[in-house]
């Protein structure tokens, strides 16, 4: 998830609604870096339409000239032009890509126009790892992909649009942002108004429906932690106790259409970030919420109380992100924003030493001015005001874009966008996307 500050970047405070289509007139470039197993980088080395993982950022094939925004879910990745089109790339075994389920394998990694939406000037769109998202330019929210889990908020029992279909249930409200967890929504309005709808449970959607129910994920916590610590194992072997975990559940606790956060119906939400199974929910008056899982700590409490409760940064969070299962915030300070970091940090994602699950700085960044941050499965990116790229975590399949796969425990230059005019950077799982300005 992202974030910008700049004014280079938006034109007045607010919730991220996309980088402003209508006045980029001149040429930009995306580039993509990190594992491209699944064809979210886009760049088509192969004869068989898959290209290999990339160490450094590199230009994308086939897309047009005027991209003003770009989105990275899981496993695929989305640019907005300033047409209001969307085009899609990457896995689409669950129709995210918007071409259906007879669409060629080979082609899944090219970049395409995604059908459906030729009436709809969209201006941002979003992606988790099943699920695809677009804002039209009229506030209306429209959503492709499977996912049984209700996150298309299309109604019960509805777990599949292989086109983009509009949400009925918010029509009438304006919304700025969408952020997509593993199985749970976060709909951010233009007025401050939160909506949630998916997969609720550990109350990662605030007190609505069984409120106090916890996920079976809890049950296997202690097991997820100590595979995470053996470096070896820990990303696959507990990321399937994970999946296993959510794929035994029977009775999952579900909100099919999108409901009212009651905890902040009251207060004027600026932004909001869903990691795998928790959230982050920043109000105007400066108050930062999580709830959810807090198998990792990603909650920044040392306990994790079911409900949202206030996260204590001792400064004002400007804006939030969210990883697999870590946390990141911009924080307003005396020497200019500073990044606070919390969470699972197997692979140094935090960028900086001290206790995982409560917020502390990251050192290396303080004056370095940073405008926007975004994390991945065990990696985070961010951009500062100078308009340059700093990575960090896990480096496997190049996804530091630093051109090797060495972890690194704290931020380092991406030097191969020096002197690019960066506009915005983006994390998906284990890829990147960069869009930059020619």
């Amino acid at each position: 998830m992202l974030r910008f500050l700049n004014k280079n970047f938006i034109t007045r405070p607010g919730p991220l609604i996309g980088l402003s289509c209508r006045w980029l007139s001149v040429k930009t470039t995306v580039l993509s870096f990190g594992d491209d197993s699944q064809g979210a980088l886009g760049l088509q080395n192969s004869p068989f339409g898959l290209s290999s993982d990339a160490y450094e950022p590199t230009p994308i094939p086939g897309l047009p000239p005027d991209v003003c925004s770009v989105a990275a879910g899981h496993y695929h990745s989305l640019a907005v032009t300033s047409e209001g089109h969307v085009w899609a790339w990457g896995r689409n075994n669950e129709s995210q890509l918007g071409r259906g389920p007879l669409s060629p394998r080979e082609t899944w990694s090219k970049p395409q126009k995604v059908e459906g939406l030729d009436k709809v000037m969209v201006r941002a769109a979003f992606a988790s790892g099943v699920v695809s998202a677009a804002i039209g330019d009229d506030g209306a929210l429209w959503v492709w992909g499977m996912s049984k889990r209700g996150q298309l908020g299309l109604g019960k029992h509805v777990t599949e649009a292989v086109s983009p279909a509009r949400v009925e249930s918010l029509l009438g409200h304006e919304i700025v942002k969408v952020s997509l967890g593993w199985g749970h929504v976060l709909a951010l309005t233009k007025g401050g108004k939160l909506f949630g709808w998916g997969y609720y449970a550990d109350c990662r959607l605030g007190r609505i429906g069984r409120s106090l129910e916890a996920s079976p994920l809890d049950s296997i916590s202690e097991k997820v932690i100590s595979l995470s610590e053996n470096k070896s194992m820990m990303i696959e072997a507990a990321e399937k106790l994970v999946s296993e975990a959510m794929e035994k559940e029977t009775d999952m606790p579900i909100i099919w259409e999108p409901t009212l956060i009651e905890e902040v119906s009251d207060a004027e939400v600026v932004d909001m970030a869903c990691g795998l199974d928790h959230s982050l929910i920043l109000c105007g008056d400066g108050t930062l919420l999580s709830g959810g899982s807090n198998v990792y700590g990603q909650l920044g409490q040392v306990t994790g109380y079911l409900g949202l409760h206030s996260v204590d940064l001792g400064l004002r969070p400007i804006c939030i992100a969210s990883g697999l299962g870590h946390s990141l915030a911009i924080c307003s300070a005396e020497e200019g924003p500073t990044i606070f970091t919390w969470g699972w940090n197997q692979c140094s994602q935090l960028g900086r030493d001290g206790p995982e699950n409560m917020p502390f700085v990251v050192d290396s960044l303080v004056g370095e001015m940073p405008v926007s941050v975004s994390g991945g499965r065990v990696h985070s990116i961010a951009v500062t005001e100078k308009r340059e790229v700093w990575s960090w975590g896990c480096g496997r399949n190049g996804r530091l874009g630093l051109g090797s796969s060495a972890d690194e425990p704290e931020p380092m230059l991406v030097e191969y966008l020096e002197g690019s005019d960066v506009l915005q950077a983006v994390a998906g799982f284990d890829h990147n996307l960069v869009l930059v300005r020619e």
